[in-house]
């Protein structure tokens, strides 16, 4: 796995005459009446930089990509004076474009038939280059809900994986919240500017996210909420990510527009099962009977997306003594703040900000004192030391203490000896074994594997 990218600072991205350029050249071609985001898609599959497509401008009409109208404008720089402005005001406000051709744009959403020309970045760009799963849901939900969104996401971000959702109040507000209480994180998909913060209630996340997550929008600076923006917003949100989980969506719900969207980028589509009286899980229910993934906990998630997540995971296993490193994601940085959100140490939320008390998944305690193997199973030979890395939850580092004699153990000795639930312990064996971490034995058994 080769080195994310850095988007470019700030400071840097201003005096840097190139990049400016190949900003300007995408929001012409954004600018333009009669070019849509799928027209532009069309272009820039033609050349290898909107600077290039926009000097061949007047061959757009005869290569059948827009009308002669809109390439002789493009070719005059009708559009040029509103790009300028907009670029201008996206530097004043702070905010990091991130133009289609550049290597820290997200290659997901390069996979999309109308993906945005530009995009704004305020945080860690890398977040949007790794490993993702969205999160929507309803505005008005249940306290099933509420709770269920804040424990998945807290259980998606404990195993690296950056929680997607779009800053709404309900189960997106819970989402960003559990995914900021991991080192995955968190991303925000915004139908504004990003100056701008809607729904006011929700400054204190969009504030955590500025400053340990990133917040993105395709949208100008200063674009107010309108709602034919966030259908649009969706379609990033689902093609950011390896799969979108609907936690509560009732008959009629925009979430459901972002699981189809997700269905057509060939995304995995998961969903909550609820109380069947409550019409805000109906849509839920539908998703399910259509074929959707019905999930009860993140490992779940994570076991439907094995195949998607296994490049990501193979890049973060430790090197074994005496193994040539191999080039690894690093451990992402943030690369701007704004609004007086320094980067650095981040309050974890509390009860007091997203409403309810930390799931079961954020209050898990150091394992007790570990009792003495038993005979649960013959036991393998021991070929190396087991290397326990840092950054794992306290159940997953239990279950590795456990094994890391060699002992072959049954499912129910390590949830005995650890003293946690039988799900929260499935999770946990989920995520280990994704990592490679631990072996899964016929009859439930497990033994940790050693790196080398």
């Amino acid at each position: 796995m080769t080195e994310r990218p850095d988007a470019p600072g700030v400071d840097a991205w201003t005096n840097d005459a190139g990049f400016v350029a190949e900003c300007l050249a995408c929001l012409r071609l954004r600018h333009q009446p009669g070019i849509g985001p799928r027209t532009i898609k069309r272009i820039f599959d033609r050349y290898d930089s909107a600077q290039a497509a926009l000097a061949d401008a007047r061959s757009f009409g005869p290569q059948g990509l827009c009308d002669d109208t809109a390439a002789g404008a493009l070719a005059r720089g009708l559009t040029t004076p509103a790009a300028e402005a907009e670029i201008a005001a996206a530097a004043a406000k702070g905010l990091i474009p991130l133009p289609y051709f550049h290597a820290a744009y997200p290659s997901k959403l390069r996979q999309l038939p109308d993906p945005p020309a530009i995009l704004y970045v305020i945080g860690d760009a890398k977040l949007l280059t790794g490993p993702c799963v969205a999160m929507v849901g309803a505005r008005q939900c249940s306290r099933y809900g509420f709770g269920a969104a804040y424990d998945f996401a807290v259980g998606l971000s404990a195993a690296g994986i950056t929680v997607v959702s779009g800053l709404a109040y309900g189960i997106d507000r819970q989402a960003h919240l559990g995914g900021l209480a991991g080192p995955g994180r968190s991303v925000a998909v915004l139908g504004t500017g990003l100056d701008l913060v809607y729904p006011d209630a929700n400054l204190d996340v969009w504030r955590e996210l500025a400053a340990g997550g990133a917040i993105v929008s395709e949208f100008a600076p200063g674009t107010p909420p309108r709602a034919a923006n966030f259908p649009v917003r969706n379609r990033i949100i689902a093609g950011l990510s390896l799969g979108v989980m609907v936690v509560e969506a009732a008959d009629r719900s925009g979430s459901l527009i972002t699981a189809r969207l997700a269905l057509e980028q060939g995304r995995e589509v998961f969903a909550l099962p609820g109380p069947v009286n409550l019409p805000t899980f109906s849509g839920c229910h539908a998703l399910l009977s259509q074929g959707a993934h019905l999930v009860q906990s993140a490992g779940d998630i994570v076991a439907g997306l094995a195949r998607e997540l296994a490049p990501f995971v193979d890049s973060r296993r430790p090197t074994p003594p005496g193994r040539p490193a191999r080039e690894a994601t690093p451990s992402p940085t943030p690369v701007a703040a704004v609004a007086g959100s320094a980067p650095g140490p981040r309050p974890r939320p509390t009860g007091r900000v997203s409403g309810k008390p930390p799931g079961k998944a954020s209050q898990q305690a150091s394992p007790r004192p570990l009792l003495p193997a038993g005979p649960d199973a013959p036991n393998p030979p021991v070929r190396a030391a087991l290397v326990v890395p840092e950054g794992l939850s306290p159940v997953e580092s239990g279950v590795l203490t456990l094994l890391a004699d060699g002992s072959k153990r049954h499912i129910d000795a390590l949830a005995t000896s650890l003293a946690v639930a039988a799900k929260d312990l499935s999770s946990a064996l989920v995520l280990l074994e994704l990592k490679g971490l631990v072996r899964k034995w016929p009859g439930m058994y497990y033994t940790g594997e050693a790196q080398g």
